[in-house]
């Protein structure tokens, strides 16, 4: 009998596979990487030898303004930890700028108070300049061109004006733009809404380079990479984290050679050959990844790449804040089926794009494959069923709910953490 500890929230989730039904288990090997310096130690080494780029202290002698771009609450970057190192190395060679941390929501909603003071401690909170981005006010965008595709750029003007623009963030696989980090910081973090619709069209989701590990020929990555340039980001420090959301790796300099080199690092780890069974059992990381639906996404995509055709999915993840977007929502749920929500998305022009249109899309594509299973004991289960999910409150029954569909004798993978590989 194999035993599992998935994580849900902020606790974990017991969970038994006999041995003779058990096809497989995918994880990344960061679990098994062992740095040998603590997490700050990391970064400040990964500052003090930057990639392809002269160091921070010295970027930042002369300038007036310097406005950092930092992850929202829905990112588990650890900026309680990165941060502090941060400000230290610009105030160490300019005591006298101003600097502007600048929250890269997106178009999610706001980060509240206290969740600011969960990211970066109540000290920084308190004593620095912090601005919450938001992708819906039109005055607080300024244009910055046109993108390879034909669309708008338009940018949170507060980057523009500054003298220096860096970004924090991490690097893990995602499901369309290929890896997070590194350009995602300005396109989607601090663009507008109308550029992010267009640079999340259906179009360029249905590319078959649109995939986690993916950044060659894919065209969601293209768009972001001029939209990070045309803004002027000129310094990142990206980092790296196991599942207990800790460091285990930093690199910091130019926007692109160094994010590479935190890609080709993530790869190394996380890409795993996929191994089909009836049944996949998988999350989304736990907390702060697993908080609504729509995040909940990604890990199903995990899932998607071991499921046979007609299978089944199972999910845990909380979804405590519900479907995480209203729109998103409502792209399945009024629709009568999720082929014919998949239809009605698939092949709309990037300028016709609605708001939350490509979460919809890829969940409904991966329904139109095999059902889907959301354990969940925090949200509500008709929210789940009317996007056309099934809903368990427990592990136990989402397996004999799957049993159901594809026998008691099929094959199970395992896949602990569904947004932590790439699964080839």
């Amino acid at each position: 009998m194999a035993t599992f500890s998935l994580p849900y929230f902020k606790e974990h989730l017991n969970f038994e596979v006999s041995d003779d039904r058990l096809a497989g288990v995918l994880v990344s090997r960061s679990e098994d990487f062992k740095p040998a310096k603590s997490q700050t130690e990391l970064v400040e080494e990964a500052l003090a030898n930057p990639i392809a780029s002269e160091k921070l202290s010295e970027k930042v002698k002369g300038k007036k303004h310097i406005v950092i771009i930092s992850s929202d609450h829905t990112r588990p970057v650890p900026s309680a930890v990165t941060m502090p190192v941060i400000l230290k190395e610009i105030r160490s060679a300019n005591k006298d700028c101003r600097i502007t941390i600048l929250v890269a929501t997106g178009m999610h909603r706001p980060t509240t108070h206290d969740e600011l003071v969960a990211k970066y401690g109540a000290e920084i909170v308190a004593n620095e300049e912090i601005v919450v981005h938001d992708a819906y006010k039109d005055e607080d965008m300024c244009f910055k061109g046109t993108l390879p595709s034909g669309g708008e750029l338009w940018i949170n003007k507060l980057a523009d004006e500054a003298d220096l623009l860096i970004a924090e963030g991490f690097i893990e696989p995602h499901f369309f733009a290929g890896f997070s980090g590194g350009r995602k910081s300005v396109l989607p973090g601090i663009a507008s809404k109308k550029t992010v619709l267009w640079n999340h069209n259906a179009l360029f989701l249905a590319n078959k380079n649109a995939r986690a590990g993916s950044l060659e020929g894919n065209p969601v990555h293209k768009d972001m990479l001029f939209a990070a340039q045309a803004a002027g980001l000129c310094f990142i420090l990206n980092v790296v984290i196991n599942s207990e959301k800790e460091v285990i790796a930093a690199f910091a300099g130019d926007l692109s050679e160094a994010h590479a080199k935190g890609c080709e690092f993530v790869a190394s780890l996380a890409q795993v050959a996929a191994i089909p069974a009836d049944i996949v059992v998988t999350t989304n990381g736990g907390y702060p990844l697993d908080q609504n639906i729509y995040q909940t996404v990604k890990g199903m995509t995990a899932g998607e790449a071991c499921v046979n055709e007609g299978g089944v999915v199972i999910i845990a993840s909380s979804c405590m804040d519900g479907h995480g977007g209203e729109f998103f929502y409502k792209l399945l749920a009024e629709k009568p089926s999720a082929q014919a929500a998949y239809d009605s998305i698939n092949g709309v022009h990037p300028s016709k794009t609605e708001f939350d249109q490509w979460e919809a899309q890829i969940l409904a594509r991966i329904l139109t494959k095999c059902t889907v299973i959301i354990v969940s004991k925090h949200c509500d289960p008709q929210m789940i069923k009317d996007m056309h999910i099934n809903h368990a409150f427990t592990l136990e029954e989402a397996m004999a709910q799957a049993e159901a569909i594809v026998g008691k004798d099929s094959k199970i993978t395992v896949i602990p953490d569904g947004i932590a590989v790439i699964v080839k």
